[in-house]
């Protein structure tokens, strides 16, 4: 199913709070690398969701839940999921994904992994966990196919892709040819709109969903939300 989405929602809360998250070791990396960033609502979760970022991965997460480099959409807008009742951990470079699926699964009912460009990568290393479905966002699909398998055979998925992203590794015909193949396993939506400025594989451009984040906060909100 293709969807259409050209009006952006306002989203209140984008920061995360320091505060609200805790900071758990995952294994896997070194100096520390194996961090992540638990946020959890108050009370049950509805879902859970793994957000696996972009680039190398790396965003250096400090003891103290400091984080180096927060430019990443994902990284960005981790704590927006919480007034939806949705909790989130958000990975290092070396924390284990696997892990993290089976942590959020003894805290939601529903466990949904959210790839970021070259974090489609690791979704393969969850698989064995069974999430419940998984979110690719501008996601290097072509990269990521050999490892995931036949895509019909996956989870339900949601695939979010900006239709003037122009970075050579996430075009949007590669999505699309991966989204025919998945079938009625994937929905694909569509984004247009926002801004973009320098390198059009990084965080300010098209890619990154400058100016579109809340569309696509909602979109996952959703897609987790609607998962039985």
């Amino acid at each position: 199913m293709i969807l259409a989405l050209l009006m952006s929602v306002p989203l209140t809360a984008f920061a995360a709070s320091a505060r609200s998250e805790e900071v758990v070791d995952l294994g896997g990396g070194f100096f520390g690398g194996g961090r992540a960033l638990l946020n959890k609502p108050v009370g049950k979760a509805r879902a859970g969701l793994v957000l696996l970022t972009g680039g190398d991965g790396n965003i250096g997460i400090g003891a103290d839940g400091s984080v180096a480099r927060s430019g990443n959409w994902i990284v960005r807008t981790r704590a927006a999921y919480l007034s939806s009742g949705i909790a989130s951990i958000t990975l290092d470079a070396g924390a284990d994904p696997a892990k993290a699926v089976e942590l959020m699964r003894g805290l939601a009912p529903r466990v949904v992994v959210v790839a970021m460009s070259r974090g489609a990568l690791k979704v393969s290393g969850t698989l064995g966990q069974r999430p419940d479905g998984i979110v690719f966002v501008s996601a290097m699909l072509d990269a990521a196919s050999p490892s995931l398998g036949d895509p019909s055979q996956l989870p339900p998925m949601l695939i979010i892709q900006h239709r003037q992203d122009s970075c050579r590794f996430t075009l949007p015909e590669s999505v699309q040819a991966f989204a025919q193949r998945a079938g009625s396993r994937a929905r694909l939506l569509w984004i247009d709109g926002g801004s973009s400025t320098g390198d059009p594989c990084q965080a300010r451009a098209y890619h990154g969903f400058i100016g579109r984040e809340s569309t696509v906060v909602q979109a996952i909100t959703g897609f987790a939300g609607s998962l039985r």
